[in-house]
């Protein structure tokens, strides 16, 4: 069996004397990992590092074989990912949650969605509201998806400001007000389609921090907690140093 397709590396390990198992997040065979004779060697440890897009090629005998690559890079951002905090951890958080889903299962959108993130990795603030919106989009994939889509108490699609905890739907801000102090707060960038939303601006760092609020509360409801996991330390290191990366600094005087 053989097929050739694009692909992001989330992680190697060493395998014997030069080889290596690599872990990719594939466009059309979903997360899946191979093989790689010298895969430990100088030639090819730059270009599997995670976090880089390659052009992979596996072959096994039988389909359910651990089968080997033969790995080509393509787009190599490793080298700059890794000088930059919060790139390192959300290159690294972002892995994980691609292994939350099953191995050789397709996802089209999710690896659509990783290789944007990607892409955007030099602007902290944007790629913050990304990862949170991939979060939202996996949960979905796993089955959890929340309805964002009108108030659960009025059926309003206008100004919907909450989160119930325990629906996971959608509350307006009218609707909501008498129990906000028991809801979560719902970022309008959250909702849209296009990041900047209805109101054209990127979103806040307070909106940022809303929404990873809103987000592991699922995440540790739905995914963590049933697997007698935790919220990995990588996801807050992220968080925190998109946010100070995107501060700005004071001119000294």
């Amino acid at each position: 069996m053989q097929w050739t397709d694009e692909a992001i590396v989330l992680g190697v390990r060493r395998h014997g004397e030069g080889s290596a198992i690599v872990e990719l997040m594939t466009r059309e065979h979903g997360r899946h990992l191979g093989l790689v004779r010298g895969g430990s060697g100088v030639r090819l440890r730059p270009v599997l590092q995670p976090g880089n897009t390659v052009e992979a090629t596996w072959r096994a005998r039988l389909d359910e074989h651990l089968g080997t690559y033969a790995i080509e890079g393509l787009v190599l951002r490793a080298a700059s990912v890794l000088t930059v905090p919060h790139a390192v951890y959300g290159v690294t958080h972002l892995a994980g949650l691609c292994r939350l889903l099953p191995e050789r299962d397709p996802h089209g959108i999710v690896y659509d969605d990783l290789e944007m993130m990607l892409e955007r990795l030099d602007d902290p603030l944007a790629v913050a509201g990304l990862v949170a919106r991939f979060e939202r989009d996996l949960l979905a994939e796993l089955g959890f998806g929340l309805d964002l889509s009108s108030c659960a108490a009025t059926g309003t699609i206008e100004d919907l400001a909450y989160v119930s905890p325990k629906s996971g739907r959608a509350v307006s801000r009218d609707a909501g007000a008498a129990w906000s102090d028991r809801l979560l707060r719902l970022p309008a960038f959250l909702r849209e389609d296009d990041m900047t939303g209805a109101s054209g601006e990127t979103p806040s760092a307070a909106d940022i921090a809303d929404a990873f609020a809103l987000m592991e509360f699922f995440l540790v409801r739905y995914v963590f907690d049933p697997r007698g996991a935790q919220m990995p330390m990588e996801r807050g290191h992220f968080l925190a140093a998109a946010l100070r990366g995107h501060r700005p600094v004071l001119a000294a005087g």
